[in-house]
């Protein structure tokens, strides 16, 4: 194996909660110690050299929607931006995530196609058609550690229940992507003057509490381990702040783009900005940073999903909703850390060793974890042709950010 030289780096160790400059030498993905047999040397400096990510919210788009993405290209894409491990809801389709034995196959063509490691979530229900619990005692046989509904509404809040105390018992984790589908209707932009003005269908901030505290509920009641993916309204740090407190087994992640974005993008009927939970307003997005910030929010991830530009063609309430975002994690990053929010090494252990832990997978992550040079300094344009992911769908199209992976260093 070839032994790679990285002199004067800065290196960003989560785990060993260091910060320091040095020569570090790397072999197949993991540091090794100081020897003369280097078969490359890369000057280090003013670089970081920080682990591999772990991103808890992504759709690569196959099986069947290879029109906006492909195992292959997406993990492409997720591998040059320093992702190594990929959680997937389960709302392809066709849904296969409902099946333990496809789950496994899915996994393995990941590995193959694409070089990272997926974590596929379970269906919570048969086909997520909100009915029915699906086998989750097979979906755990087949290596699923999480179900969810994904943004599937559930016929009722008693099969809610019954899924919870299944999930429970199996000791699985449910993921809850928290909108009431009754409140959020077919809205599809934030409640908001601009939205308003436009007169575009809105999702009021109601539409997640609401779901988010009638879920805590459930929680309280069965002891079922939950997760909350997505969050996008400052009020819901609040009710998960509160669930802590009393003690219930509960994290949550919010979408890089969150922290950044607002929905002042919308104006114009900008379809570029219109993802799902939307973009809000600017106290939301404080209240979110100050959520991360404080550790109500566990983890920071990348809300992942390509589309082709004919999804983004249509009148804006038409089109379909999600951002390309492997491509901006790490520049997003770097603004916070440039903007004095977080310390590298705060920004970084919330894009590795959080996730991780949050998926109980910290000591198989730093197994197969490697290594991501980054350059915090470089400037480059977001583009079609910069832009690694098959999907060139994101607000910042054609804007100059700061910060970039040059290189990822993982096991052969």
């Amino acid at each position: 194996m070839s032994i790679v030289k990285i002199e004067n780096v800065r290196v960003l160790d989560p785990i060993q909660n260091t910060d320091s400059v040095e020569t570090v030498y790397v072999e197949n993905g993991k540091r090794v110690a100081e020897t003369a047999n280097v078969s490359e040397t890369i000057d280090g400096q003013g670089k970081w050299l920080m682990p591999t990510m772990v991103d808890l919210c992504a759709r690569l788009r196959e099986p069947g929607q290879q029109q906006h993405g492909t195992l292959k290209s997406e993990g492409k894409a997720a591998r040059e931006n320093g992702i190594l491990h990929v959680f997937t809801p389960p709302d392809s389709k066709p849904i296969v995530q409902d099946n333990g034995a496809l789950i496994h196959g899915l996994v393995e063509k990941a590995m193959l196609d694409g070089g990272i490691y997926l974590q596929v979530i379970g269906a919570q229900t048969q086909g997520l058609q909100g009915q029915q619990p699906a086998n989750m005692a097979g979906l755990k046989k087949g290596g699923c550690t999480a179900v969810s509904n994904a943004s599937a509404p559930f016929a009722n809040d008693d099969v809610v229940l019954r899924t919870l105390e299944y999930a429970a018992g199996l000791d699985l984790t449910v993921v809850f992507y928290a909108e009431e589908p009754q409140i959020a209707k077919d809205g599809c932009v934030h409640e908001g003057f601009i939205a308003s003005r436009q007169g575009l269908p809105m999702i009021p901030s109601l539409a997640e509490t609401v779901a988010i505290a009638k879920y805590l509920l459930m929680i309280e009641a069965t002891k079922v381990r939950a997760h909350f993916g997505l969050l996008s309204c400052g009020a819901s740090v609040e009710l998960i702040r509160i669930a802590k407190e009393k003690g219930l087994p509960v994290t949550c992640d919010v979408a890089m783009h969150q922290l950044h974005l607002t929905d002042h993008l919308i104006d114009g009927f900008n379809s570029l900005a219109h993802v799902r939970p939307p973009l809000r307003s600017e106290s939301d997005k404080e209240l979110l940073r100050q959520g991360v910030k404080s550790g109500v929010i566990d983890a920071i991830c990348t809300h992942h999903e390509p589309l082709s530009s004919s999804a983004k063609m249509a009148p804006f309430a038409e089109t379909q909703p999600g951002f390309t975002a492997f491509d901006t994690y790490v520049p997003f990053g770097i603004q916070l850390v440039n903007e004095g929010f977080f310390t590298p090494l705060e920004w970084v252990e919330k894009v590795t060793v959080a996730p991780a832990k949050v998926a109980s997978m910290f000591e198989r992550w730093k197994a197969e974890a490697g290594w991501v040079l980054v350059d915090p300094e470089q400037e480059w344009t977001l583009s079609k042709e910069t832009i690694v992911s098959q999907g060139k769908n994101t607000p910042l199209l054609n804007q100059k950010v700061k910060g970039k992976v040059l290189q990822t260093f993982i096991a052969a």
